[in-house]
């Protein structure tokens, strides 16, 4: 997983997938001002880095979760890896929204699936996890097995890793905010003197910038 996270953190920071602006915060949907913004949805407009992701996810799903028969994208940012990923293993896929739709028939699951098939879920981004096991709960829910979730980066909030952990879902990811963080030093997209602010904020994201 190392060697992933490194070519990860290089390829987010190549496309500029990745914004680090201590200096000046973005402010989040939550509320939460924060020095990052990751916008993984850049991914896919670049043909290499989408096709690592794609077999990134694949070579992990079939080595931890060989049982899987059915790959699971969380809406809408992980549709399409999600499908990219089911059709490299080709497995069946399905994704999942927020909630479920408010006309038509009502789904928050969309695809076909049977109760008990075992499933994987594929997400962009990890932070607090709340949306992500949002849809793990509606897998399980509609009768699913959940044997784990893959996702392409996580801010490793200590939030996130219990809510994981009280959930009982094994996650697995490509990249991870501490690794970015060592690579943008070393390629100078930021300085030395940002790494204390950047990491100060991975602490209690909550309350950084009050």
């Amino acid at each position: 997983m190392e060697g992933s996270a490194n070519k990860v953190a290089e390829y987010l920071l190549q496309i500029k997938a990745i914004k680090l602006q201590p200096s000046n915060p973005f402010t989040w949907a939550s509320g939460w001002k924060s020095p990052i913004y990751c916008d993984n949805r850049k991914t896919l407009s670049f043909p290499a880095v989408r096709s690592y992701i794609r077999d990134s996810f694949a070579t992990i799903i079939s080595e931890l979760y060989p049982q899987a028969g059915m790959i699971a994208g969380v809406a809408t940012g992980a549709i399409s890896h999600g499908a990219l990923t089911a059709d490299k293993l080709d497995l069946p896929f399905i994704y999942v929204r927020s909630g479920a739709k408010e006309h038509g028939l009502g789904n928050q699951i969309e695809g076909y699936y049977e109760k008990g098939q075992k499933v994987v879920v594929v997400e962009d981004l990890i932070s607090t996890g709340g949306s992500s096991l949002n849809a793990v709960k509606a897998l399980r829910d509609a009768g699913c097995e959940v044997l784990g979730m893959v996702a392409i980066f996580t801010y490793e909030f200590k939030k996130a890793s219990d809510a994981f952990a009280a959930e009982n879902c094994k996650l697995n990811t490509l990249g991870n905010y501490s690794t970015l963080i060592e690579t943008a030093v070393k390629t100078g997209y930021i300085t030395e003197t940002d790494v204390e602010t950047l990491k100060k904020w991975r602490v209690d994201p909550s309350v950084w910038g009050i």
